[in-house]
C-alpha cells in the first residue's frame, strides 16, 4: 500500500480508502466490521463517511453508517488507527436539519452530530458534501444555472462557513477540512478567503471519477498540480455497472440498481462504453474492475481512490488493484475509448 500526503497536512493516506456507505442499509454492521478489518490488513488506514449515509439516502437510515462505524471504534479500541472523513449534507434532504443550508448553526450541528454517532472526540477530514449553491453532480449537468446564483450572498457564505469550521478545529473537533462534487471556481473562492484570512485551508476535493465520467481532467486537475487540492474519487466503478452486472437490462437481487428507482448509469449511453472496458480487459487479462481503480490510480492528481464493496470478496479484488500497472497499450486503449465515448449519462 502507498501512502499520499493530504494536500499540504501532515496527513498520509492510503491510497485506497475505504467507502461505507452501503453500510447500514446493504450491509449489516457486522458485515462493517468485517470490512474495516479486513481493509486494516491490507494496509488502508482512511475512511470515508456521511452524515446522510446509508446510501441510497433516506431517513430512516441516515446517520445508520456513522453508527456502525462508531460501535466498531467502541469495540476495537483502534479509532486512533484510522485517519477518518465524514461529510456534513447541503440543502436539499427534508429530513436533514428541513433542506436548511450549511451556515454557522447547521454546521456545527452536523459536526456534534457526527461526533456523536462516530463515538470519536474528533473527524480528521470533514467535508462539505455538495454545494449550498448547487452542483454539477449527481446528474444536475443539464440543469444546474449558475447565471442564476446571486454573487454577494455567495461570498459572505463562503467566509461564514469557512469561519465556522475554524472555530471547530480550535476546538479539536475537526483536523482539516475539504470539498466534494465541487468546481474549480469554487474550489479557489475558499483557498482565495482562507488565505486572506488566515482561515483553515481546503486539503481534497471528493468528486466522481472514472471510466464514464472524468472531468477532473480539466480544470480541477491544473487546481489539484498547482494547488495540492488533490482528488479523493468517488465511484470509481461508475455505481458498479462497469463491471457488466447491469447489461441488457440486468438488476441483480441486492444490488444498488435493486434498491433504488433513481439508478442512473445503467443506460443505453453507457453500455456500449462499458462493453468496450470489458472487451479490453478481457484482452489483457485483467479483471475489469481492478483495470478501472488502476486507471484511477495512475492519475497525477490522486490523493486516493475511495472504494465500496457489498462483500469481502469484492473488497478484496477492489483493493487489489494496488498491484497493478497498466501498460502503454492498455492505456492507449483506455484512452481511445473514452474518445470514442467521452460523456456517458
Amino acid at each position: 500500500m502507498k501512502f499520499n500526503n493530504l494536500g499540504r497536512t501532515d496527513l498520509k493516506v492510503s491510497q485506497i480508502c475505504l467507502g461505507t456507505m452501503t453500510w447500514g442499509r446493504q450491509n449489516t454492521e457486522a458485515e462493517g466490521h468485517k470490512q474495516i478489518e479486513l481493509a486494516m490488513e491490507a494496509g488502508v488506514n482512511f475512511m470515508d463517511t456521511a452524515e446522510l449515509y446509508a446510501v441510497p439516502p433516506e431517513e430512516k437510515t441516515c446517520g445508520a453508517t456513522e453508527e456502525i462505524i462508531g460501535s466498531w471504534f467502541k469495540k476495537s479500541g483502534k479509532r486512533d488507527q484510522w485517519i477518518l472523513a465524514s461529510k456534513i449534507a447541503g440543502p436539499g434532504l427534508p429530513w436533514i436539519r428541513n433542506s436548511s443550508p450549511m451556515d454557522k448553526k447547521t454546521i456545527r450541528q452536523a459536526v456534534e452530530g457526527s461526533l456523536k454517532r462516530l463515538q470519536t472526540d474528533y473527524i480528521d477530514l470533514y467535508q462539505l458534501h455538495w454545494p449550498n449553491r448547487g452542483s454539477y453532480h449527481f446528474e444536475n449537468s443539464w440543469t444546474y444555472e449558475p447565471f442564476k446564483q446571486d454573487r454577494n450572498s455567495l461570498a459572505s457564505n463562503f467566509t461564514e462557513v469557512l469561519e465556522t469550521l475554524q472555530s471547530l478545529v480550535d476546538e479539536g473537533k475537526i483536523r482539516h477540512i475539504g470539498l466534494s462534487n465541487e468546481t474549480a471556481w469554487g474550489t479557489m473562492q475558499y483557498l482565495r478567503l482562507s488565505e486572506e484570512k488566515k482561515l483553515p485551508r481546503i486539503a481534497s476535493i471528493q468528486n466522481e471519477y472514472n471510466f464514464l465520467r472524468r472531468y477532473y481532467d480539466l480544470d480541477l486537475a491544473e487546481l489539484a498540480h498547482h494547488e495540492d487540492v488533490g482528488l479523493l474519487a468517488y465511484s470509481p466503478l461508475g455505481a458498479g455497472v462497469l463491471t457488466g452486472k447491469y447489461l441488457n437490462g440486468a438488476n441483480p437481487k441486492g444490488t444498488r440498481g435493486d434498491i433504488s428507482s433513481s439508478f442512473y448509469r445503467a443506460n443505453k449511453r453507457t453500455e456500449p462504453a462499458i462493453r468496450k472496458y470489458m472487451e479490453l480487459a478481457k484482452k489483457h487479462n485483467l479483471d475489469v474492475a481492478q483495470m478501472a481503480i488502476a486507471f484511477c490510480l495512475s492519475k497525477p492528481f490522486m490523493t486516493s481512490v475511495i472504494i465500496g464493496a457489498t462483500n469481502l470478496e469484492q473488497l478484496k479484488t477492489n483493493i487489489g488493484a494496488i498491484d497493478i500497472t497498466l501498460n502503454e497499450e492498455v492505456l492507449t486503449g483506455i484512452h481511445e475509448i473514452y474518445m470514442q465515448y467521452p460523456r456517458t449519462l
